[in-house]
């Protein structure tokens, strides 16, 4: 007789070498600030008690992608106003099963969402973020991982389809006071600078 399915093993990842990617690149963020260190062994508990902890199929919460892109001198950053939300917000969005890596997801979605090819990833995770939002109908949690991307190009975007517009604004004039997009721009200058 074989033993009932665990939720678990129910939700099995066809991606497991993406779980050990995300956990690694956890580990490897060393933040000073001890809520950012809490965020960090949080996701990385969710993710050793889920192997499909990265995917929009783990209910409750899953780990999700983003970046901020900023000029290499972090004068200017590029904000897209999300479509559903109608806000103004970093590039970002679910990690998908083709993706290898965390940091290939949060490039990704830099390049869908904001239609730029030229788009070089600074190395590591720049900060962590939980919020909640409707996922497929249910509140569900994002555990963002948030990265930081250079791009050389700044001028005019076109809109996407998750972005109604797409724009670059100083990195002191930015149209929002959003703390999770501030905080993002405050991390950029702090490390391009």
């Amino acid at each position: 007789m074989r033993a009932a399915a665990t939720p678990m093993a129910a939700a099995e990842s066809v991606n497991p070498g993406l779980t050990a990617d995300c956990v690694g690149a956890l580990t490897a963020y060393q933040p000073d600030d001890p809520a950012q260190r809490r965020l960090r062994d949080e996701f990385i508990d969710h993710l050793r008690t889920r192997t499909n902890g990265w995917s929009r199929t783990c209910p409750g919460a899953h780990v999700t992608a983003s970046a901020i892109i900023a000029t290499p001198t972090a004068d200017q950053v590029l904000l897209i106003r999300h479509a559903k939300l109608s806000r103004w917000l970093q590039t970002g969005g679910h990690i998908e099963d083709a993706d290898v890596s965390l940091a290939e997801a949060a490039l990704r979605e830099a390049r869908e969402e904001s239609g730029l090819s030229d788009l070089e990833p600074v190395p590591g995770v720049l900060h962590l973020d939980r919020h909640k939002l409707q996922c497929g109908g249910m509140p569900t949690h994002h555990l963002d991982v948030r990265h930081l991307i250079l791009s050389h190009s700044v001028g005019a975007l076109p809109a996407t389809p998750e972005a109604t517009d797409v724009r670059w604004f100083a990195a002191g004039a930015l149209p929002t006071d959003e703390v999770s997009v501030t905080v993002l721009v405050d991390l950029a200058r702090h490390r391009l600078t």
